[in-house]
Parts: C-alpha cells; sequence; structure tokens
C-alpha cells in the first residue's frame, strides 16, 4: 500500500514547464472539447513515468471528483503487492486479477464523474479497452518522449515488475505506445509540470 501510494511523492514535480498538448487525430475531442455533461469518467492511461496517479490526484482535487489508482484496487482485492502477484503468479496473472479489478470499478461508477488511473499495461489489453469503451469512459493518454519517462523510472526507488534494462523499456515503450494512441486524447507531459498537465486534461475534455 505504502509502495503504491509512494509514487505520487516520487513523480511530483518531473515534469518542468514547457511543452504542447494534442488529440489523436479524427477523435471527437481533436474537433472540439466534449460536453461537460457527456463526461462520467476519465481514465488516465500512459506508459510507466507518465505520471498518471500523480496527474490524476491533481486532476480530481481540481474538479472536485474522486479519483482511484486501479493498482490500489487490485492490491487490496488480492491482498499482496503488485510485485507480489508478478513474482507469484506471472504476468498472465496479473493481467487477469488487473482485468477483475477494472470490471468491478467500472460497474460501480454512477452519474458523476470520477478520475481513475490504469498501470501502464491495462489499456493494451483489448479486452479493457472495449470495457472502457461500454462504460463510455473517456480515457486519456499521457505521453512523454520516452527518455524522459525512462528517467523519471530511474528516479524511483520502488521496484517496477516490467522495468526492464533501458533499451527493453525502450521497445515496450513503442510497442505499447500503438495501444495508448488509441485513447480518445493524447497530453504531452514533457517538461511540463503537474498543475498544467492536468489544467490541460480538464480543457481537452471541456471540464477547465
Amino acid at each position: 500500500m505504502n509502495k503504491l501510494n509512494n509514487r505520487t511523492r516520487r513523480v511530483e514535480n518531473r515534469f518542468g514547464q514547457s511543452g504542447s498538448m494534442s488529440a489523436k487525430p479524427g477523435s471527437p475531442s481533436a474537433a472540439k472539447p466534449l460536453a461537460r455533461d457527456r463526461v462520467r469518467t476519465v481514465v488516465l492511461v500512459g506508459f510507466m513515468g507518465a505520471g498518471k496517479t500523480t496527474v490524476g490526484r491533481a486532476l480530481s482535487r481540481r474538479l472536485g471528483r474522486p479519483f482511484e489508482d486501479l493498482d490500489d484496487r487490485i492490491h487490496h482485492r488480492e491482498g499482496k503487492t503488485i510485485e507480489q502477484i508478478f513474482r507469484e503468479s506471472g504476468e498472465t496473472g496479473f493481467r487477469k486479477a488487473e482485468t477483475a479489478a477494472l470490471r468491478e470499478l467500472l460497474g460501480e461508477l454512477g452519474s458523476s464523474l470520477r478520475v481513475v488511473a490504469l498501470g501502464g499495461g491495462a489499456f493494451v489489453e483489448p479486452g479493457n479497452a472495449a470495457l472502457i469503451e461500454e462504460a463510455e469512459a473517456h480515457s486519456v493518454f499521457l505521453d512523454a518522449p520516452v527518455e524522459e519517462l525512462l528517467r523519471r523510472c530511474m528516479e524511483e526507488t520502488t521496484e517496477r515488475p516490467l522495468r526492464q534494462n533501458p533499451e527493453q523499456f525502450r521497445v515496450l515503450y513503442e510497442k505499447r505506445r500503438r495501444s495508448y494512441m488509441r485513447a480518445a486524447v493524447r497530453i504531452e507531459t514533457g517538461g511540463k509540470d503537474v498543475d498544467t498537465v492536468a489544467a490541460e486534461v480538464a480543457c481537452s475534455l471541456g471540464l477547465g
């Protein structure tokens, strides 16, 4: 639990001060912000080091809405840390637990908006992406140059099960990025502070 919560402090203030925002070409958000009354839940996706949890907490404060990290739910459901699940059940076992937790979370959604941060591999799974779409949640891809993502992760002390050597890190990022680009909105986080990124997410969805 403490390991999961500590990610907020480790990622905080690593974004810098400048950058740009873009929406997925051809998506509704690329043309104009979504109407406030259409947004029920915002789901943040992206690679390791993207700051999904940190930005999610900042966004929830900005919007005055609840925040949940899917990894925290998995931890509570399974009674084990993410690292323990990977060690004991492998990635396949973890992905099953992840999908079950996501299905449970989405099934609890009411009419009020919620901010949710997913683990780095969750949105890559087609079944999970379909669940999010069926729930009419709005996916936001937090992106950054791979070298910046690597730097952020290398500054952490907590073990990440899929953080390997730098070359494997880059390969995995490129492989997963194709799936992340299916999100409704893409926000560039490189060189930005957390509050700036949260503000851009809110504005991109018409919630600013």
